[in-house]
């Protein structure tokens, strides 16, 4: 069964700096159910990794652990309320190479899977996968979520 995504994030949140960026993830995680897959898209410098540390301090995680996991491509961090994983899929050059990081469990785990440049390999993305677009606007950014059929 799919988390129910707020209609504030189905309409658009609009965050003027890093601040509101990581207070609107922390409100996710109180809707987490058995698990969370966010599939998070923008361009760089959009907020997505802002994003996660939000998601990571709304877990019980110290949000300075987070950081983009662009060379390790995976980072894990425990002893939060939940299990909670970060991808960083920008360096992949086709599906296949999703198969080594083990990213089928990951996102079959239980607790939050948070996934970077997620749109890169939509196919691969589970049903029911959060996908926040993150657009940069003037004063900020616009932060947007559809369901993954």
């Amino acid at each position: 069964m799919a988390n129910p995504i707020p209609d504030d994030f189905l309409r658009g949140v609009f965050c003027a700096g890093e601040g509101e960026t990581c207070a609107l993830a922390r409100k996710i995680v109180p809707l987490v159910g058995e698990r969370l897959v966010l599939s998070l898209e923008g361009p760089l410098g959009a907020g997505k990794t802002c994003f996660v540390q939000g998601l990571a301090e709304g877990a019980g995680i110290d949000r300075s652990l987070v950081a983009s996991p662009t060379f390790p491509l995976v980072h894990e961090y425990p002893g939060g309320r939940l299990p909670f994983s970060h991808l960083d899929l920008y360096r992949l050059e086709s599906v296949e190479d999703l198969v080594p990081l083990g990213f089928d469990e990951y996102v079959h785990a239980p607790g939050i899977c948070a996934i970077e440049w997620g749109d890169r390999f939509p196919e691969a993305l589970p049903r029911g996968t959060w996908r926040i677009r993150f657009s940069m606007e003037p004063a900020g950014r616009l932060v947007t979520a559809t369901l993954h059929a």
